[in-house]
């Protein structure tokens, strides 16, 4: 195999590895917010998954910069993809279902698309990114079925609360390609442990997490939602933003709601609709469309990633 293609292959596997770290996401916060209070839960998350990343980065002996003005970019960070997102997602899990949740959170890539038309156009806008853009949504819609969009008018705060999360995520996907050139460990430690500093007095003041009783399940879910899908996802994300760009990271979006659904299934008893095959393979041909670059394209990451 060719060099580039066993690079774009090993990309390609991270991001379905990221895609299914964040799906199991949706089920272990259902789970963790069933006895716990959402900005408890979403302030022990990035404790413990900003710990974690700590301990690998001085097991590896890369150490975290001590200038002010990346870590006044690490709490943007922080703000952007874990304490605003994060927070709201496990509060509207309250009222939502798992299922409900990927689909209104998948729309990621559609908003870091406009986003980069609209204002940063620091990555070029092919009518084959449109094309993967209208399949995504196409296998969404397929995926999960028509007819879950029929709850869109229950619980109208909760699912708007997603899509505001969903626009965050997005501009943290663009935002986050200012920390090219660091290891992908270090803007994710250094993230969490911001959103960390952040969110632990508000859950302080807020949850009196003192007075809570948590189930086993909760917190099973909590240290699982910690460790792999918050602590690993995040350093594969912050890699995956540096050699796929922002909108190719985000499309993992479209593998996340097959995956999320799949594991709802199993965990949750939910249903996956009689359309699911032909939805993913929209969904996969929306994936290759996004995320495989033109020979151009890929000619000039490499030469940008060589300098």
């Amino acid at each position: 195999m060719a060099p580039q293609n066993s690079n774009l292959a090993r990309e390609l596997a991270l991001l379905l590895a990221l895609a299914t770290l964040w799906g199991s996401s949706y089920t272990f916060i259902k789970i963790g917010v069933e006895t716990i209070s959402p900005v408890t839960l979403i302030a022990i998350r990035t404790l413990i998954a900003g710990g974690i990343l700590v301990a690998v980065l001085r097991y590896r002996k890369v150490r975290l910069p001590r200038d002010r003005e990346t870590w006044r970019r690490f709490f943007l960070q922080a703000c952007l993809n874990s304490v605003i997102p994060f927070t709201l997602i496990a509060w509207a899990e309250q009222s939502v279902d798992a299922g409900l949740a990927v689909i209104l959170n998948s729309a990621t890539p559609i908003f870091t698309f406009l986003l980069t038309v609209l204002i940063t156009r620091h990555e070029q806008v092919t009518l084959r990114k449109l094309f993967g853009v209208l399949a995504g949504l196409a296998g969404i819609c397929l995926v999960i079925g028509v007819e879950a969009f029929g709850g869109l008018g229950e619980s109208l705060m909760a699912q708007l609360a997603i899509i505001a999360a969903t626009i965050c995520y997005a501009g943290a996907a663009i935002f986050g390609k200012n920390f090219r050139g660091l290891d992908p460990a270090v803007p994710a430690a250094g993230s969490l442990i911001s959103g960390a500093v952040i969110l632990l007095p508000a859950s302080l003041v807020v949850d009196r997490p003192w007075e809570l009783t948590p189930s086993a399940a909760s917190i099973l879910a909590l240290l699982a939602l910690s460790a792999f899908s918050t602590a690993l996802a995040f350093a594969i994300y912050f890699r995956l933003v540096q050699t796929l760009g922002s909108v190719g990271t985000t499309s993992q979006a479209y593998l996340r709601v097959p995956i999320g659904v799949a594991i709802g299934i199993v965990f949750l008893g939910e249903r996956l609709s009689s359309t699911a095959w032909i939805g993913l393979a929209c969904v996969i041909a929306g994936v290759a469309a996004m995320t495989m670059p033109g020979k151009g394209e890929y000619r000039a990451a490499q030469s940008a990633g060589s300098r």
